[in-house]
């Protein structure tokens, strides 16, 4: 993971990822770095943009958040529409009965 962490803050910096950047990186961090997990972050970053990367992926995050969250309102809806309406007589029982008990702390 910290290779990854060194290839973003290269990315930031506008600094090329390069094997020894990653490992004076690691070192700096007080790690003991590795030559093959250096080059293999390497590697797999060839040929790829990570702003881009970044982008999409934050991009993603807020699509799969609006996507979940509509159904969730549509059964929202759904439920509060299906809910059975009290008649003015249980509303108003209702309202007597919390009176009463409000009473009853005041002797």
């Amino acid at each position: 993971m910290e290779y990854v962490y060194a290839a973003l803050l290269l990315d930031a910096a506008g600094k090329e990822v390069t094997e020894q950047s990653l490992m004076d990186i690691v070192k700096a961090a007080g790690m003991s770095p590795d030559e093959a997990r250096a080059k293999a972050m390497v590697a797999s970053l060839k040929g790829v943009n990570i702003k881009d990367v970044i982008k999409n992926a934050q991009s993603m995050q807020v699509q799969a958040a609006a996507s979940a969250a509509a159904p969730a309102a549509a059964g929202g809806a759904q439920q509060h529409a299906a809910a059975p309406k009290k008649s003015a007589e249980e509303e108003k029982k209702n309202e007597e009965e919390a009176a009463s008990g409000l009473a009853s702390l005041f002797g």
